[in-house]
C-alpha cells in the first residue's frame, strides 16, 4: 500500500473574534507595521473554550459524516498543542469521550511547538503504511489557543506587535488509505533541527521570545529543509514542482519573507518574478489564516484547507508544504489534492463557520483578557456560565457546540449547546 493521506478536514475558529486593525488602533501600533502583517482578524478564545472544546468542534463534523462501521476504524487519536492542560493527562482522552469513539484505540498527545501538527499527521501516516491494522483510520487534531497576557497589563505591552497575530483555532484531519482530500508523497520530506530559544512557553500562561531570532530560525529552517527534501526527492524544484505551496503562517507577511528568501537563494529569481509567484501558489493559502491568526502547529494545515477550498484545483495539484515549530524543529514534504478535493471539502463550511463568529468590542475583549473566569493552568473547583459569554449562542451551522463548564477537582466537564 502507498496511498495515504487526509480522507477528511475540520477547521474550528472559536465562537469570537476581533478586527486586527482595530485592535492595532486600540492599541496605539503603528498601522505601517500593522500592514506587513497581512491580517483581517483573529479568533479569540472566550473563557468557556479551552483546547479541548476546540479540538472536539473541528473534529465533530467530520465524525459525525462517518458510518458507525467507519467510526470504529478509528484506532488512533493524536491530540498535537502546546497549550496542553495538564502535564501528565492527555488532551486526546477529552476528545476521544466527547466523539463517541469506541474504546479500542491507542490516545496520545504530542508537543513541539508549532511543528507538533506535522508530527502527529506524520506519525499517523506511518502507523496506516505500516499495514499492522489494515483499514484502520487516524484522528489527528492539531489545537491551540493564546491566552499568554491574560489581565497582566505589563504582558500585553511587551507582547505588541505579537497579539494581532496570535489566534485560536484547531484543525482535525482523518488520515487513511483513502486519502481524498490529499495524498502524502510517501518518502518525499526534508528536516532541519538545531537548539535555539527563539519563542517559549516558560510558564503554562505565559510566552516569551525574541521576534528577530525566530525569523532567521524561520529562514534558515525552511531553505534546509527544502535542500534536504531536493536532496531525497530526485528531480525536485522549489519553482517547478509544486502547483501551489503551504507554509506554517504565524502571519502573511513572515511567509511572503519566507517566499521572497527561497525564490532568491534556489532560484536567482527577479523581484517581479517572486511577487506573481507569491501571488499565483501562496495567496490562497492565507485565505483562511488571515481571519484566525496564529494557530500554530494547525497553521500549515489551514492554510492547506485555504489552497484546496479558494484556489483553482482543475487537475490533481501538488502542493509542497512546510513546517515550523520553534526551538526549533522543521520539515518540507509535499502531496497531492485530488481534482474532487473542493468538492469534498465544502461540507466542512470553513468560510461559513468564521462567518458566524461574534465580533467583539475591544471594551468586550479587554474584558476577556481580564476576566476572573479565565481558566489558567492548574485551576481547580471552577463554575463557568457559557450562555452569558458574547457571541457562545451565535451556532455552527446546526451542530451543536461543546464548552467548557466546570472544573470539578481538576477534572473538566463539559457540555454540549
Amino acid at each position: 500500500m502507498s496511498s495515504v493521506g487526509i480522507e477528511a478536514l475540520g477547521v474550528y475558529g472559536g465562537a469570537a473574534y476581533v478586527d486586527v486593525q482595530e485592535l492595532c488602533a486600540h492599541r496605539g501600533l503603528d498601522i505601517q507595521r500593522f500592514e506587513n502583517l497581512m491580517m483581517r482578524e483573529k479568533s479569540v478564545a472566550l473563557p468557556c473554550e479551552d483546547p479541548v472544546s476546540f479540538a472536539v468542534n473541528a473534529a465533530r463534523p467530520l465524525v459525525d459524516r462517518l458510518s458507525e462501521s467507519e467510526r470504529d476504524r478509528i484506532e488512533m487519536i493524536v491530540t498535537c498543542t502546546e497549550s496542553g492542560i495538564d502535564f501528565g493527562k492527555s488532551l486526546s482522552t477529552y476528545v476521544h469521550a466527547h466523539l463517541g469513539l469506541q474504546k479500542a484505540c491507542r490516545l496520545f498527545e504530542v508537543k513541539q511547538a508549532c511543528y507538533s501538527g506535522t508530527a502527529g499527521l506524520q506519525m499517523a501516516v506511518n502507523f496506516i503504511l505500516s499495514g499492522t491494522a489494515p483499514g484502520a483510520k487516524a484522528l489527528v487534531i492539531a489545537t491551540d489557543i493564546s491566552r499568554f497576557a491574560l489581565a497582566d497589563k505589563g504582558a500585553i505591552e511587551e507582547w505588541a506587535y505579537s497579539e494581532p497575530s496570535s489566534g485560536a483555532g484547531a484543525v482535525a484531519m482523518l488520515v487513511s488509505d483513502a486519502p481524498h482530500l490529499f495524498r502524502i508523497d510517501v518518502g518525499a520530506h526534508g528536516n532541519h533541527a538545531f537548539e535555539v530559544m527563539d519563542t517559549c512557553r516558560p510558564g503554562p500562561d505565559t510566552e516569551a521570545g525574541d521576534a528577530d531570532l525566530s525569523l532567521m530560525a524561520y529562514l534558515e529552517c525552511c531553505e534546509h529543509a527544502f535542500r534536504d527534501y531536493a536532496r531525497r526527492v530526485e528531480g525536485a524544484d522549489f519553482r517547478d514542482t509544486f502547483h501551489y505551496l503551504a507554509f506554517h503562517t504565524p502571519f502573511g507577511g513572515m511567509v511572503k519573507g519566507a517566499h521572497r528568501h527561497l525564490m532568491r537563494r534556489l532560484c536567482k529569481a527577479a523581484s517581479s518574478d517572486i511577487e506573481a509567484d507569491f501571488t499565483r501558489r501562496m495567496a490562497a493559502s492565507l485565505v483562511y489564516g488571515q481571519r484566525v491568526g496564529n494557530t500554530a502547529g494547525a497553521s500549515v494545515f489551514l492554510a492547506l484547507a485555504g489552497i484546496i477550498d479558494t484556489a483553482d484545483i482543475g487537475g490533481p495539484q501538488r502542493v509542497g508544504l512546510f513546517s515550523y515549530g520553534s526551538g526549533c524543529c522543521s520539515e518540507f514534504f509535499s502531496g497531492v489534492v485530488p481534482v474532487d478535493a473542493p468538492g469534498r471539502l465544502k461540507d466542512a463550511g470553513i468560510a461559513a463557520g468564521l462567518d458566524r463568529r461574534y465580533r467583539l468590542s475591544m471594551g468586550e475583549y479587554d474584558a476577556i483578557l481580564g476576566s476572573t473566569e479565565t481558566v489558567r493552568f492548574g485551576t481547580r473547583d471552577t463554575q463557568l456560565l457559557p450562555e452569558t459569554m458574547p457571541g457562545i449562542g451565535n451556532g455552527v451551522g446546526g451542530t451543536p457546540r461543546l464548552v467548557l463548564e466546570a472544573i470539578a477537582g481538576y477534572h473538566r466537564k463539559y457540555r454540549w449547546i
